[in-house]
């Protein structure tokens, strides 16, 4: 009997209308465990009409991730065969997943389901993310179900249905059971239902346990102990049965079942499933649920545990068709260490392949702790596959711990090409960490090391490297130099890879010398990695081709670039250069005039733990500048953690950012403004052109009028109009490029008139402090009735409210939610929860709501 499950089925229904009728969607279910979601999607499989296809997948629980296990199922089920077609496209997802669609979408009205997608692997993630950004103007409902737990594996769910646009995706709740349905479900059971929901809470899974059970007998105290009880009421030979179906994640094989039992598993299989404990689908067998499931498992004896995984990765291993996936998990549960010295790379491999570079890495970890009895060459290919994978996901301190044990076992083998790469990787990897000074003599290293060995690639790669760290200081000479030599070895090696990864560090620095043909270098360095699928190289041109427009305030240029190489990077598990790209992205929304827009992809990227310093960076700048010109007291945090990057090596594209904020600070009176200056004289003195220099030029000016501007050639026309005087023509400009704040500071060069618009503006995008200030510079000048603007203290503190929680209370009276409050206000979201209770507190009301009236009506707001 379904109860409580008609709204949702209806729901359901008219999403399959809208897929019918060519308007695709993209269904989350989301429940506790045992909820009820898979029942519900049965029930409403049953609903179906004729002409409308069913495909199911599903991922398993399975130490690593099976890579785009769920696509296997889809596409077994439609016929397509999947292995064929990923060497078709070797290995590439984009055009893996154009064909998966067309294959679905030919098929006409289809419903895909994948359940469990809080087990998936990152290339399934993707797959997801793929479809439900196309799945609008197709026949294709997608309905997937997922845990609400607050697992990683959730979390990342959460990421990724996120990153659908919300137009695509409905998400539907499945609530736990209410008493009244309990109660129900107990009487038609003449059993106790005060008792049960009790127990339970209404869990679906839970009740449908305890209602199978003994009626005579106590209630059980756990749905652990439920499930036992019933297992212990098979015979001998079908509890053995069950013991071995529960080492199977999710499903076992019938073919493997009757490998694994021999001629008696028939019999045996139909007691389970005439007791209910298992479900026959055919060609398999499953638990009813994955929590009964694991109910009998963890209730068997270590001993037998690894017996029966021995016996079903013996089964398994029979047929060539199973997944190396699933073998490494039998084989890592049976302890069979061999087997896992053998196959776990080759999994990692397969992983990667695909894309799920996190599964990839968990497979190399996995192989690199049984690999002591390896040969030495064996185990520092498995240290630099772990730590390739770990820096394309940005793990970069375990990335740099696996490649340096790489590093010792190529000198002991006298491997001077290997490890030359090595101390290349590192110097990489040390980059991404935030320490320039590392960074640099890991590079320098390995050029010496390897131009003792002949002319080869990883020299060329060495050399492009040491041209890359020049084109971030912003010594132009260098990266040309050394990419120069970069280039034409890897031309001579026929190495597109590198040549792509050269003329990336030249067309960077080229920019400041003859802006054309950098970008020529940085077209070409696109194209060839996105042809020759070099992903990280692609990324890295998206981010640069991005970083170059901005330079020379071509937003719309850079805009652009920043929404294809994000997409790009999501769609291909490149965690790493995603969240840079979005600092960037968040910069350019700020300068947009976007504010709120700018602070929430900030967060995304700095709200992480995992999140490199060097990743962290652009989104610092971007949350630095917001904090700064709101007035927000919090910026401080921010500021320091720019100014640690500098200890580490005095880097100019850093160094013009950190003192570009210091110097701001300065202006409106909040720091040292001889600090300022110094570091604006150290950026100017280590800039290779004035072109570098404009935005600081400014901020000199206004922290010492008068002073000369230098020269201005080549710099962006705002700045220079702006330094030679012409405030009207600079600030007529930002209007053009839709840049308001920088309007605005143009403007407050002007006169009465242009002063009070510059003021206007400020208020608008809420620069409290800049706003402040402005008022009083204009009071200076001989400007009177000046707006005060908004005064809140004295209200505030009649309710014991603090300033910033008087903030977060208007949001709150404006319906704003607590994500949406967190941007406009650039804190966390969990800050936001601590003002949030705060002020209920303070004014004594237990909703939003109250908060709200109680606020209007006592004259706070």
């Amino acid at each position: 009997m379904l109860l409580e499950r008609q709204t949702q089925l209806k729901q359901l229904d008219a999403a399959l209308a809208g897929a019918v009728d060519g308007h695709g969607r993209v269904v989350a279910l989301s429940g506790e465990a045992g909820a009820g979601k898979t029942t519900l999607v049965e029930a409403f499989m049953e609903r179906m009409t004729d002409g409308v296809t069913l495909l199911r997948g599903a991922c398993e629980d399975l130490s690593i991730p099976d890579p785009l296990g769920a696509l296997y199922d889809l596409a077994r089920e439609a016929g397509w065969e999947l292995p064929q077609a990923i060497d078709a496209r070797e290995g590439q997802r984009l055009p893996l997943f154009s064909d998966a669609l067309e294959v679905f979408e030919t098929r006409g009205p289809s419903v895909l389901v994948i359940e469990d997608l809080h087990w998936a692997d990152d290339a399934t993630l993707d797959f997801v993310r793929f479809l439900g950004r196309r799945i609008a103007s197709t026949h294709i409902l997608l309905v997937i179900t997922a845990r609400t737990d607050r697992s990683e594996g959730q979390m990342r769910v959460r990421r990724a249905l996120g990153e659908i646009p919300a137009s695509n995706i409905h998400r539907i709740e499945v609530p736990l059971l209410s008493e009244t349905a309990v109660l129900s479900l107990a009487e038609a059971a003449g059993r106790d239902g005060g008792a049960i929901y009790r127990a339970t809470a209404g869990n679906a899974f839970f009740v449908t346990e305890l209602l199978a059970g003994e009626k005579d007998g106590l209630l059980p105290v756990s749905v652990r102990d439920a499930v036992l009880a019933r297992a212990e009421q098979l015979s001998p030979g079908a509890r053995s049965m069950l013991d071995a179906v529960s080492v199977f994640p999710r499903r076992a094989d019938a073919w493997a079942l009757s490998g694994l039992c021999g001629i008696a598993a028939a019999g045996q299989l139909a007691e389970c499933v005439a007791n209910g404990l298992l479900e026959d689908f055919g060609d398999g067998y499953a638990f009813r649920h994955e929590i009964a499931r694991t109910a009998i498992e963890m209730a068997l004896t270590p001993s037998k545990r690894r017996e029966y995984n021995e016996r079903a990765l013996a089964a398994l291993r029979e047929n060539p068709q199973v997944a190396t996936a699933r073998l490494v998990h039998h084989a890592v549960e049976a302890q069979s260490l061999d087997v896992v010295r053998e196959l776990a790379p080759v999994a990692a491999r397969e992983a990667s392949r695909v894309g799920a570079h996190r599964d990839a890495a968990g497979y190399y970890e996995v192989a690199l702790r049984y690999a002591d009895i390896l040969p030495i060459e064996k185990r520092a290919e498995l240290y630099e596959g772990h730590a390739f994978e770990c820096h394309l996901i940005g793990r970069i301190d375990a990335a740099m711990e696996a490649q340096g044990r790489a590093r010792q076992l190529r000198q002991a083998l006298g491997d001077r090409l290997k490890e030359g790469d090595s101390l290349r990787c590192l110097s990489r990897f040390a980059y991404l960490l935030g320490d320039r000074e590392a960074a640099d003599r890991f590079g320098e290293q390995a050029v010496e090391l390897l131009e003792t060995a002949p002319d080869s690639a990883e020299l060329a790669m060495a050399y492009s490297n040491l041209s890359q760290l020049a084109m971030l200081a912003e010594r132009l000479e260098d990266t040309l130099s050394l990419g120069g030599k970069a280039v034409e070895l890897a031309e001579r090696l026929n190495r597109t890879d590198i040549l792509c990864h050269a003329l990336n560090n030249v067309g960077a620095a080229g920019q400041w010398l003859d802006f054309a043909k950098g970008r020529r270098d940085l077209a070409r360095s696109l194209g060839i990695a996105l042809s020759g699928n070099f992903q990280e190289h692609a990324a890295r041109a998206f981010t640069n081709c991005a970083c170059v427009e901005m330079n020379r305030l071509n937003f719309k240029e850079a805009a652009s670039f920043l929404d294809s190489g994000i997409g790009y990077c999501v769609e291909n598990d490149l965690a790493t250069w995603r969240d840079y790209m979005r600092g960037v992205q968040a910069q350019l929304l700020l300068r947009r005039g976007f504010w709120d827009d700018a602070a929430t992809v900030a967060h995304e990227v700095v709200d992480d733990d995992a999140t490199t310093p060097l990743v962290r960076y652009p989104s610092l700048v971007a949350l630095a500048r917001l904090r700064i010109r709101r007035g927000d007291p919090s910026a401080e945090a921010i500021v320091e953690e720019m100014r640690r990057f500098l200890d580490k090596g005095m880097e100019l594209q850093r160094l013009v950012a950190f003192a570009g904020v210091l110097a701001e600070l300065a202006w409106l009176g909040q720091a040292d403004s001889q600090e300022a200056l110094r570091l604006i004289a150290v950026a100017e003195s280590l800039a290779p052109t004035p072109a570098v220099f404009g935005e600081l030029a400014i901020w000199r000016e206004l922290l010492s009028p008068g002073s000369e501007p230098g020269d201005t050639g080549g710099m962006a026309e705002p700045h220079r109009l702006q330094l030679t005087g012409d405030w009207r023509a600079a600030a007529a400009l930002w209007a053009e490029m839709g840049a308001p704040f920088e309007q605005a500071m143009a403007l407050l060069l002007g006169d009465e008139s242009a002063q009070r618009e510059a003021l206007a503006i400020f208020e608008d995008l809420g620069a409290r402090a800049v706003a402040q200030y402005a008022r009083g510079l204009m009071r200076e000048s001989g400007v009177s009735h000046i707006a005060r603007g908004p005064r809140q203290a004295t209200r505030a503190n009649q309710a014991g409210l603090t300033q910033r929680q008087m903030e977060v209370l208007e949001l709150v009276e404006r319906g704003f939610s607590n994500k949406k409050i967190a941007a406009h206000l650039t804190i966390s979201p969990k800050t936001v929860d601590h003002h949030v209770s705060a002020v209920l507190e303070k004014l004594e009301v237990i909703s939003r709501g109250e908060a709200a009236a109680a606020a209007r009506s006592s004259g706070l707001l």
